[in-house]
């Protein structure tokens, strides 16, 4: 295997300065977010989101972002999944997002709940017919299964049972969760690892802005 200690890059490409941040850290996230879907990086959207279950066991995992507002961070999941079962009995994650060829992370972190049912609706039948018809197949989502060939199996059963034509309906089990961010932390990765990080953590009346040692 390759020596992994001999393995590095410097980062170059761009510095983070108080000035550069803007007051409200949902625009500061909006803004690296559309820099990168510019950018045309893949699935810059997609983060790894970390919850715990009640004895503080840490999971973590890659979801994709699907909504970004003053309310909070939404993705959606089956609620019967590892994710969701941690949710349930310990209601706060962390989001992180890496941008690499950007050279910059984004840590987001608070309270989570689901979000209401009208919207998760709207927006599972906004997913393509097949993702529609998996969110069914793949429940319990997380639990073991024989092989591939039952899954397969499970899928082409609803196929038939809701053909072309029909509308599949939200399963009562699959739907969203929004992150109340509490705080925010932006990294701008630089030379000799001497990194830019600045924290924003809410307080009364707005956010306190504070650079992080590297």
């Amino acid at each position: 295997m390759t020596d992994l200690t001999s393995l590095r890059l410097s980062y170059d490409r761009a510095q983070l300065r108080r000035a550069d941040l803007n007051a409200d850290p949902l625009a500061q996230f909006q803004g690296w977010l559309q820099e990168a879907i510019g950018a045309g990086l893949t699935e810059p959207y997609a983060l790894s989101l970390a919850t715990a279950d009640a004895s503080g066991r840490p999971s973590v995992r890659t979801v994709l972002l699907r909504g970004a507002g003053e309310d909070g961070l939404t993705f959606y999941s089956n609620f019967d999944s590892h994710k969701g079962r941690d949710l349930a009995a310990n209601p706060q994650a962390e989001l992180l997002f890496f941008w690499a060829e950007h050279e910059r992370q984004v840590r987001a972190s608070g309270r989570v709940t689901r979000v209401p049912d009208a919207e998760a609706t709207t927006y599972f039948h906004k997913r393509p017919r097949e993702s529609q018809l998996a969110a069914h197949a793949s429940d319990p989502q997380s639990a073991p299964i024989g092989d591939r060939a039952e899954l397969e199996a499970k899928f082409a059963a609803l196929h038939g049972r809701f053909p072309e034509g029909t509308e599949v309906p939200r399963p009562e089990f699959w739907g969203g969760y929004r992150v109340a961010v509490q705080e925010w932390e932006f990294w701008q990765g630089r030379h000799n690892r001497m990194h830019d990080r600045f924290r924003y953590a809410r307080v009364e009346g707005g956010w306190r802005i504070e650079r992080l040692m590297p």
